[in-house]
């Protein structure tokens, strides 16, 4: 078990020092729309956090050519909708994929809960996480990734997000006049890491993307949401896995900063689902 804490921790040093020319984009080149006079507000950045986001994009990590898959993750960090866990919820997961050839692009979206004056869940942060979607698709040739085998990973507040684009219809508008908007906005699948409980719908349709799930029994948020969401999976028949793991509360990030072993290997079971899933298989890659 100490070797497998080794090699995340390995994993991540590399991909630290493979990533520090990481590119941010924004979602749109003019800001977003009807607030395009706020783009070019500072962020505030300190320690592990990131808020004050009103230009929203993301942040572009890239496997090695010789280990990609043709496989994009969009990453959602959590944070309450007040700030975002950018460093332990983003980046380090964005290395981790790429670890495993899995292109990685870190969302900064909007806050409701910080500037709830002007920005809402269901209308600038949902818009947020159907540009970025599909703004990677948009660019999936440039990127060496798969259009079809674009997902999601997402830890608690980001969870609630990922599901704005799960579970509802993601067509573009086919009249938009930005091509980007003309795309499909919804994952081909979501990896999801102690989610928020507004990320729970009444029914899972039929179509829904198939999930991975984890949470930690003692976590006093979000250990339901996982054993509701393997539910109504479970019932709409639909591909799911799940993990409830003894301990490890709320916030574990990617395991390599607990003291117990099972929150410590939890990204290789995201791996292996992936993995199982054919997600990690090589396809449309030009080496």
């Amino acid at each position: 078990m100490r070797h497998l804490s080794f090699l995340l921790l390995t994993i991540l040093s590399i991909g630290a020092r493979a990533q520090d020319t990481a590119v941010q984009i924004p979602l749109w080149p003019k800001g977003a729309p009807g607030f395009e006079s706020r783009r070019n507000e500072p962020e505030e950045a300190k320690d592990y956090w990131v808020k004050n986001i009103h230009n929203p994009s993301i942040t572009v990590y890239l496997p090695p050519k010789d280990k990609a898959t043709g496989t994009a993750v969009v990453i959602f960090p959590g944070g309450g909708h007040r700030l975002l866990v950018f460093n332990a919820e983003g980046r380090d997961p964005a290395r981790f994929l790429n670890s495993i050839g899995v292109a990685a692009f870190i969302v900064k979206y909007r806050l409701f809960r910080e500037d709830s004056t002007i920005y809402s869940l269901d209308r600038e942060v949902k818009q947020d996480a159907y540009r970025a979607i599909r703004l990677v698709r948009s660019r999936a040739a440039e990127w060496n990734i798969d259009p079809a085998r674009v997902g999601t990973l997402s830890f608690s507040a980001g969870g609630e997000v990922a599901a704005l684009v799960a579970y509802t219809p993601g067509k573009g508008d086919p009249n938009a006049p930005d091509p980007i908007d003309r795309g499909d906005g919804r994952p081909n699948f979501q990896l999801l890491v102690y989610p928020g409980p507004l990320g729970v719908p009444a029914t899972i349709p039929a179509d829904a993307p198939p999930a991975f799930l984890i949470a930690a029994n003692d976590d006093p948020c979000c250990a339901t949401p996982v054993v509701s969401l393997l539910e109504k999976y479970r019932t709409a028949k639909l591909p799911v896995e799940a993990h409830i793991l003894n301990g490890g509360s709320h916030g574990f990030n990617m395991g390599y900063r607990s003291n117990l072993k099972e929150v410590k290997i939890f990204p290789q079971l995201m791996a292996n689902w992936l993995s199982d899933m054919h997600f990690l298989d090589v396809k449309d890659v030009k080496k």
